[in-house]
């Protein structure tokens, strides 16, 4: 026997799966409940936690959540959220800090996921980190040697990225060379400078990068056209505009963990010649013959935070800088019971936990010791959900800094700066670098 459906019906059985099937956007929600997500040491904290699909209430979502100082191990609860949001006890801590909540919520047979990271009294947090009784000696001396090289600066002209107003380059300039038998080696920092077009002096910006291996073209010919030189830098000594693939075999050979190379050796460790390389970058942009010989701004975010941070401390000529979460802040606090720094090399589950030469090696390189050395305004940013550079560590740096300083928080914000903070921070750079170039 036949059985045969009206067509409306067909059609209306065909559309309801897709409907019912369809997912809406799930998201978990989880905040501290002082707006600011700010408290006092020894107040209590709680955290307010919903689940919703499409901004709907998942009713009686199932959760699994860890509350503690962040970075560190703390015990899984379960819960279950109910439609009005949960609201859980989050302890309180007798010292400055960041309290995290790590929630996952488990819907339709998939993990999601939130965090927020209650500030407590951060303005408080000091560092862990040591400073070498030569720290200044140290870093005078290894300028002094770069000074005695030649810059050797070449650039090509790159038409493909230039445009009415400015013009952008590929540079190649000799630096400090570090290891064994480094007197031998030419080292080099490679970058982009992107100059304006019109006759004139004008100030500088050196953009210094974030952390890892990839190819990054650092053109900005958008601060470029608002009447500042722009550079760009790559850390690796190598050109920054080479196929990308070079890039990946260095990530998965020879450079793979190039943060953690020569930890041992103060005068061999990987960020001796990065640091001088941020310097040399410098002599390049104050013997630009259109630099306006007073104006210096260097700006970074994560890797590019901490080299922004150690560069103005270093370099007089720096006038100011912009940090967005500083890596390489307090990375002892592991040492210490709490969160330490990127790149976590004395985390609990490090190979490196306590080591005495690796220890004293980053007392020479922690950004610690450089902020208290900083002169110059800067503006800084970060959120307090940031997983990469911790809130505590970067406190920990921050609060050495005696020089003016602005401030832009975004507690939600994780290792990435929003929109209103990057507005912000070109903002701030413009202004800055300008201030002081007027006729």
């Amino acid at each position: 026997m036949n059985f045969h459906l009206p067509s409306r019906f067909i059609i209306l059985w065909l559309l309801l799966p897709a409907a019912l099937l369809r997912g809406g956007e799930i998201k978990v929600s989880v905040a501290p409940d002082r707006d600011d997500w700010l408290y006092k040491t020894g107040e209590p904290v709680r955290f307010i936690i919903s689940v919703t699909d499409d901004g709907a209430p998942v009713k009686n979502a199932g959760i699994n959540y860890t509350i503690g100082p962040e970075k560190m191990p703390a015990p899984a609860k379960k819960a279950v959220v109910p439609e009005g949001g949960l609201v859980v006890d989050g302890g309180s801590l007798a010292g400055p800090g960041f309290l995290r909540c790590v929630v996952n919520a488990r819907v339709a047979g998939k993990t999601y996921k939130g965090i927020a990271t209650a500030g407590v009294s951060p303005e408080n947090i000091k560092p862990t980190q040591t400073e070498p009784e030569d720290f200044e000696l140290y870093w005078k001396n290894n300028k002094a040697e770069l000074a005695a090289i030649p810059m050797e600066a070449e650039r090509t002209l790159l038409p493909e990225y230039c445009t009415g107003a400015v013009n952008v380059y590929h540079v190649r300039i000799r630096t400090l060379a570090t290891g064994l038998m480094a007197h031998r080696y030419k080292a080099r920092v490679y970058g982009i400078v992107c100059e304006p077009k019109a006759p004139g002096n004008y100030p500088a910006v050196l953009r210094v990068p974030g952390a890892g291996i990839a190819r990054r073209v650092p053109v900005n010919t958008a601060l470029a056209a608002r009447g500042l030189i722009t550079l760009g830098i790559g850390i690796h000594g190598i050109p920054v505009n080479l196929p990308k693939d070079v890039y990946e075999d260095l990530d998965a050979g020879a450079l793979r963990d190039y943060r953690n190379l020569n930890l041992d050796n103060r005068d061999a460790y990987y960020y001796r010649r990065v640091y001088m390389g941020c310097v040399r970058a410098n002599d390049y942009l104050v013997s630009l013959p259109n630099f306006d010989g007073k104006n210096l701004i260097v700006a970074g975010g994560s890797q590019g935070g901490m080299l922004a941070m150690v560069t103005a401390a270093l370099d007089p000529r720096v006038t100011g800088l912009a940090a967005q979460f500083p890596a390489y802040c307090d990375v002892t606090g592991y040492l210490h019971g709490r969160a330490g720094g990127w790149p976590h090399m004395f985390a609990p589950d490090s190979a490196r936990p306590g080591n005495p030469a690796k220890v004293e090696t980053t007392a020479y390189y922690d950004v610690v010791n450089f902020a208290k050395r900083i002169a110059v305004p800067g503006h800084y940013a970060w959120g307090y959900n940031d997983e990469t550079c911790p809130p505590t560590s970067i406190y920990a740096a921050y609060n050495q800094i005696t020089a003016p300083k602005t401030l832009h928080v975004v507690p939600s914000a994780g290792h990435k700066t929003t929109p209103e903070q990057n507005a912000a921070i070109e903002e701030w750079i413009t202004q800055t670098a300008k201030a002081d170039s007027r006729p």
